[in-house]
């Protein structure tokens, strides 16, 4: 982000006040990595501060909030965490959909109907960005911070083995680490550590996975009835997302979930090689990064992954 994004970004923060930092469904490592480091920044500030979400923050990432609690004010300030769009927002937070009054986020697919948005599309992670408009600031960072940022670096560039994976992105780890962070905790827990229930599901998931175009995309699909079966957490699905491109010559990659709230849908993760991966989530009305995207697609296993394999003919 530029020092001019970051100066605007910084005074609107010095004048907020009573400030709620809402986070997207389905929390990955990043909208929580970035929500909690933004409120433990404000509060050190001497603000009032809270992170929300519409369902509960996995477990996974309990190292992060474990001594969190929440302050008792009247909203004053809304601002948005790595939230591309409205729908994101999940049901429990719906209300704030025309409410937001400040949008942080790094997807060039950002439609968030926000009164200020400060989007940096060429940014790994809003994690990232909210560790530069920290060292903008002159604030410290505390180990907390600074494992909450870590995680939200991390996760959105895999471990730092996506191609988003930016000379920014390291020196700012490397910083984070000297501030505190636990990054061997932090990478084993996010990367390595899986549930009996997720590598049992897993064996069967890869199992049935599904190839086209000449082996040049893979598919697998995740339902209701394996998660409810195997007995895994919603919150260890991301992981799955990873899977299909690790395939050697697939070029495109996709994770088709079930949603538990509505058995006809799946949302799509999308991950490419060499392909733009938010156009092929674009024409199903979905959008994201270049090697990253996500949408949502309606109808059966078989229905969902035929729209797919359509949307992504273009580009194959």
């Amino acid at each position: 982000m530029t020092d001019e994004m970051l100066k605007r970004l910084a005074t609107e923060l010095e004048k907020a006040d009573d400030i709620t930092v809402l986070t997207h469904a389905h929390p990955d490592g990043d909208t929580v990595g970035a929500g909690f480091g933004l409120v433990y920044y404000l509060r050190g500030m001497g603000k009032r501060a809270n992170v929300k979400n519409s369902e509960d923050f996995p477990q996974k990432f309990s190292y992060l909030f474990k001594d969190y609690a929440d302050m008792d004010f009247e909203e004053k300030c809304v601002i948005s965490a790595d939230i591309a769009d409205v729908t994101l927002l999940g049901d429990g937070l719906s209300g704030y959909a025309d409410r937001i009054d400040i949008c942080i986020d790094h997807h060039k697919s950002n439609r968030m109907p926000a009164k200020k948005s400060f989007v940096d599309g060429e940014c790994c992670a809003v994690s990232l960005i909210i560790y530069e408009l920290i060292r903008f600031m002159g604030g410290s960072i505390t180990p907390l911070i600074a494992d909450c940022l870590y995680t939200g670096i991390a996760t959105d560039t895999g471990c730092f083995m996506f191609e988003n994976t930016s000379p920014e992105a390291h020196r700012a780890a490397a910083d984070l680490i000297g501030f505190g962070a636990g990054a061997a905790f932090i990478n084993r827990e996010m990367f390595q550590v899986k549930s009996r229930g997720r590598i049992l599901a897993e064996q069967e998931i890869i199992g049935s996975m599904r190839f086209e175009f000449g082996g040049q995309m893979a598919i697998i699909t995740v339902t209701n009835s394996q998660i409810e079966r195997f007995g895994f957490e919603r919150s260890e699905l991301d992981g799955f997302a990873g899977i299909p491109v690790s395939v050697e010559g697939v070029r495109i990659g996709v994770t088709l979930k079930q949603q538990a709230e509505d058995p006809g849908v799946f949302k799509a993760s999308i991950r490419t090689v060499d392909t733009d991966a938010s156009a092929i989530a674009a024409r199903l009305g979905g959008g994201g990064h270049n090697r990253a995207a996500g949408c949502t697609v309606a109808g059966t296993a078989e229905e969902a992954a035929e729209k797919v394999i359509e949307a992504a003919r273009a580009s194959l």
